[in-house]
C-alpha cells in the first residue's frame, strides 16, 4: 500500500512538473507571439520567390510545388508577376509568347499557367500586388514589435482604416471591372486613356498602357497593397496584443499562486 501511494505521488509531481513546463513554454510563445508571427510569415514572404530560383537550378518539382500552393492565393497572371532572372522585372502582355484569344476566360488560365522561361526569366509566384500587400504586413509587424516594447500602440480608428483600405478598392474594383467589361487587353485599365486625357499625355505611353513595373497601374498595386498591409496591422495588432498581455498576466498570476 505504501508502495502505491509512493508511486501515485510520483505521477502526480511528475504532471504538475510537465504542466509547469507547458505553462512556461506557452508564457514564453506569447511575451514573442509578434516575433513568432515575423518569423513565419516572413518565411511565407520569401517561399514564392524561391520559386523562380529554384527553376534558374532546374529544381522543376519544389518549384512546382510552390507554385501550386500558392496559386490558391494569388491569381498568378504573368503581366502582373514579377520575374527573376531575366532581362525585365516585369512584362505586359505583349511582350509574352503567349496565344492571347477572345477567350478571356482561356487567356486569364493562360496568363495564370506560363512561369517562364530561360529567355524572360521565371516568374515570382504571387502577383506584385501581393508581394506589396503581405509585404506591407510584415514590415508593419515588425515595426509593432519594436514600437510595444517602448509603450502601448494605440489601435487604428476605424475611420482611418476605411480611408486606407480606399486606394485598395478603388484600384481593385477598376481592375475587375475593366477586365471583365473589355477584357485584359481591351479593358479601360489596360490602356488608360481616360488618364491619358486627363494629363494631356504629358506622361510617356509605357507609363499608361499595361500593367509593367512603373505603369501607372504598377504604382496604383503598390500604393493599394501598402496602405492595405499597414492599415490591417495597425488595425489588429494593437487589440490582439493587449488580449495577450492579459492572458500573460493571468497564466503567470496562477503560476505563482500554485508555486508551494
Amino acid at each position: 500500500m505504501a508502495d502505491q501511494t509512493t508511486i501515485d505521488g510520483s505521477v502526480v509531481s511528475h504532471n504538475r512538473r510537465a504542466t509547469k513546463r507547458m505553462s512556461h513554454r506557452l508564457l514564453w510563445f506569447l511575451d514573442h507571439w509578434v516575433q513568432v508571427f515575423s518569423l513565419l510569415f516572413g518565411v511565407g514572404l520569401v517561399l514564392p520567390f524561391l520559386a523562380p530560383v529554384f527553376m534558374r537550378l532546374g529544381w522543376a518539382g519544389p518549384a512546382n510545388l510552390i507554385y501550386t500552393i500558392y496559386s490558391t492565393l494569388c491569381h498568378q497572371m504573368a503581366q502582373r508577376s514579377f520575374f527573376l532572372f531575366g532581362p525585365q522585372p516585369m512584362y505586359n502582355i505583349a511582350q509574352l509568347p503567349l496565344p492571347m484569344s477572345s477567350d478571356e476566360v482561356a487567356n486569364l488560365w493562360i496568363l495564370r499557367a506560363f512561369i517562364g522561361n530561360a529567355d524572360l526569366g521565371w516568374k515570382v509566384a504571387w502577383s506584385d500586388r501581393m508581394v506589396y500587400m503581405f509585404g506591407a504586413v510584415w514590415l508593419s509587424g515588425v515595426a509593432f514589435g519594436l514600437l510595444r516594447h517602448r509603450g502601448d500602440v494605440r489601435p487604428l480608428r476605424l475611420h482611418w482604416f476605411g480611408l486606407l483600405l480606399v486606394p485598395m478598392i478603388v484600384d481593385g474594383g477598376t481592375h475587375l471591372l475593366s477586365d471583365t467589361s473589355g477584357g485584359l487587353l481591351g479593358g479601360f485599365r489596360y490602356s488608360n486613356q481616360w488618364l491619358a486625357a486627363l494629363t494631356s499625355d504629358a506622361l510617356p505611353t509605357w507609363f499608361y498602357v499595361g500593367d509593367a513595373i512603373g505603369s501607372f497601374n504598377s504604382w496604383m498595386r503598390l500604393l493599394s497593397g501598402l496602405t492595405f498591409g499597414v492599415g490591417v496591422v495597425w488595425l489588429t495588432f494593437p487589440y490582439m496584443d493587449r488580449f495577450v498581455r492579459e492572458a500573460v498576466l493571468e497564466l503567470r498570476t496562477k503560476l505563482e499562486s500554485a508555486t508551494p
